[in-house]
């Protein structure tokens, strides 16, 4: 996919029961630990069409920081170094997860040191129509072009655009850190999987995985 990420560290294997519900629900994500991957350098750069931001990856530690974590890895390209753990007592983050995007809106503002930085939007319907996904894609492009990465919450399965398959069922946290064809497609920072660390997925794909959640956008 030509997008490398900094820093990949383990991740501790968990389990969690929760219902996907609706955008108040839990998100987070259980997977067995994957192996540690040697750092490697992905540069910020913009050409037609397209921007890919400076990401400085992390994996999250355990299966219910999934919300700290896409936070960390999306204030990342901003230069920030903030723990995962100051995240998630900024959250309320509990082994029940991160309970809603409005959760997380706040403190992407405080640690950006703007109020009006980030908004939520929620998208409340079980599939996104063509105006949420157009919204979603102006969203994206405007925010990747401020230097800034979207923070999602997710549920349910998508496929990415080699055919790979990414399920949370229970709901989960990713950043966009990217976009390609004008915002048709966009990378995902995905704190759950060193291993796939970073995946591109078609914008229809994305608005569908918020569907009943929302994201954090400038």
């Amino acid at each position: 996919m030509g997008t490398d990420l900094i820093r990949r560290t383990a991740l501790t294997a968990g389990v969690l029961a929760a219902a996907a519900g609706g955008i108040a629900a839990p998100a987070v994500a259980a997977h067995a630990a994957p192996a540690v991957k040697a750092p490697t350098v992905q540069a910020d750069r913009k050409t037609g069409g397209e921007r890919q931001l400076d990401v400085r990856y992390e994996a999250q530690p355990n299966f219910y920081y999934c919300g700290p974590a896409a936070a960390r890895n999306a204030l990342s390209v901003q230069g920030k170094a903030i723990s995962v753990d100051a995240m998630a007592r900024e959250m309320g983050t509990t082994e029940n997860g991160t309970d809603s995007i409005n959760d997380i809106t706040p403190v992407l503002n405080k640690e950006t040191g703007r109020n009006d930085a980030y908004r939520s939007v929620e998208l409340p319907t079980g599939k996104a129509d063509t105006k949420q996904t157009d919204t979603l894609r102006a969203d994206v492009v405007r925010t990747v072009d401020q230097g800034r990465a979207v923070v999602a919450n997710i549920a349910g399965t998508t496929t990415d655009t080699t055919g790979t398959t990414h399920s949370f069922e229970g709901g989960h946290y990713i950043s966009v850190v990217g976009y390609h064809d004008n915002g048709n497609t966009v990378t995902i920072a995905d704190s759950a999987n060193p291993d796939q660390a970073s995946y591109q997925i078609t914008i229809d794909n994305l608005a569908d995985w918020i569907a009943t959640r929302g994201y954090a956008t400038s």
